[in-house]
């Protein structure tokens, strides 16, 4: 995987122009008060991450989109927020800013979203290794399964505004999103924390494998798995369910 590089000098002023813009129209519109630090914070995140997103090869007919524009990453980081706070896992991934959640892992992660009636409905994302590591690396170790499979990417920041039951369009849209990301990009593995009832739907997905279990992770005190997916050995499941109802949904 080859990091982007940052544009040329027009393009990077016209960045920075939409960026300030967006976060302006936030304050505005929430009556937020940033510090220095903070909207300096912010706006990192939002250049690295779009300059990122933008060089990245995707396909977009998986039915999620890449976020490419810093009024979507901001839509994106609230709902993260909302719905974290909503399962309690503000603690583990406290927001930098109130109402936002965010990280330095979003610089270099493909960040997929889902749009229904102008409002974003679902998002998560896909953080390339680097010489940072992943965030897993926090907690356990990942480079016996660097050694295992090569170049892995970590799926985090999965969220749904409205969940339903069963396989809903969003989760089905960003799985394909997320399978289309690795493929386009060269990624060998996906690796992931899971509770260990979310597993039986994964392993079906084919080549998807529990590497490990642990009884806490960080301040989350219930159990988990660390799993690894290789996208290479996806199942006729896998291509029917959600590749294939995209593909159909696509030609409607």
């Amino acid at each position: 995987m080859t990091y982007p590089k940052h544009p040329n000098w027009n393009h990077r002023l016209s960045l920075e122009g939409e960026i300030a813009a967006a976060i302006e129209n936030l304050c505005r519109s929430r009556s937020m008060v940033l510090t220095l630090s903070q909207r300096s914070r912010l706006e990192t995140t939002l250049y690295e991450t779009l300059i990122f997103n933008r060089k990245l090869r995707y396909e977009s007919s998986s039915g999620a989109l890449l976020a490419k524009k810093a009024t979507d990453l901001l839509e994106i980081f609230a709902l993260r927020h909302r719905v974290y706070a909503r399962l309690g896992y503000d603690r583990e991934f406290p927001p930098i800013i109130e109402g936002l959640n965010f990280d330095d892992f979003d610089g270099h992660s493909a960040v997929l979203f889902t749009r229904y009636a102008e409002t974003v409905t679902g998002t998560c994302r896909v953080i390339f290794d680097s010489d940072d590591k992943l965030p897993i690396d926090k907690n356990y170790s990942l480079d016996p399964l660097r050694r295992e499979y090569g170049r892995l990417a970590e799926l985090s920041r999965l969220v749904i505004d409205k969940p339903t039951k069963g396989l809903g369009k969003e989760f089905k849209h960003l799985t394909a999103g997320v399978y289309r990301i690795m493929v386009d990009n060269e990624a060998d593995a996906l690796v992931s924390v899971m509770s260990p009832e979310h597993y039986p739907l994964y392993r079906r997905f084919g080549g998807f494998e529990i590497k490990d279990s642990l009884p806490v992770y960080g301040t989350l005190r219930k159990p988990f798995v660390i799993t690894a997916w290789d996208v290479s050995r996806i199942s006729p499941f896998f291509r029917k369910i959600f590749l294939g109802s995209v593909a159909h949904q696509a030609a409607a």
